[in-house]
């Protein structure tokens, strides 16, 4: 049996390119909204289902809406953050929690660079692909219900977003 992936990984996908240039015409704040609200809204219960008692992942959430906020300075949010990247190291063996604390890792990062949100479909949707299907599913049918997910995601994201929004982020894109 075939090990599971960790990420989609096929950035020509349309899925992706939809929500790459749906991504590219939004700010930095309207991103970490939608990466912590979709995160908290669909991949924390993932990650609870299998570690009720660790926080981590929701912690970091919380972290960046308080960065977002103004009551906390980026580099305590940022020691949050990590802790929510350690999480998704020690899940290694169950792939949609792994994947999930991924997601939510780079969500919450998306404070710091706008580009981490582009972790939301690329972890988020595959920990969801593996929670509805399994990990041992046949790749073709894993990415499609991880496309599936993609196209919920950008729906989300359209909603939030602002047709007129005057400061998009400056994405410079390493994949």
């Amino acid at each position: 049996m075939a090990k599971p992936r960790k990420m989609l990984n096929n950035w020509e996908a349309p899925y992706i390119q939809a929500l790459i240039r749906q991504i590219e015409t939004q700010s930095k704040t309207t991103l970490a909204t939608w990466a912590i609200d979709y995160s908290e809204d669909v991949l924390v219960p993932i990650w609870n289902k299998h570690f009720p008692g660790d926080r981590r992942p929701i912690s970091s959430i919380y972290s960046a809406r308080e960065w977002l906020s103004g009551r906390i300075k980026l580099p305590e949010a940022k020691r949050v953050i990590l802790l929510c990247h350690q999480a998704a190291r020690e899940a290694d063996g169950v792939p949609s929690a792994q994947a999930a604390a991924r997601a939510i890792g780079q969500s919450a990062s998306t404070i710091h660079s706008a580009r981490h949100c582009i972790g939301l479909p690329l972890y988020g949707a595959l920990a969801v692909a593996y929670d509805r299907i399994g990990s041992d599913a046949k790749w073709e049918t894993v990415e499609k219900e991880a496309a599936d997910e993609c196209e919920r995601m950008l729906r989300s994201l359209r909603l939030l977003s602002r047709s007129d929004e005057k400061n998009p982020a400056k994405i410079t894109w390493h994949c």
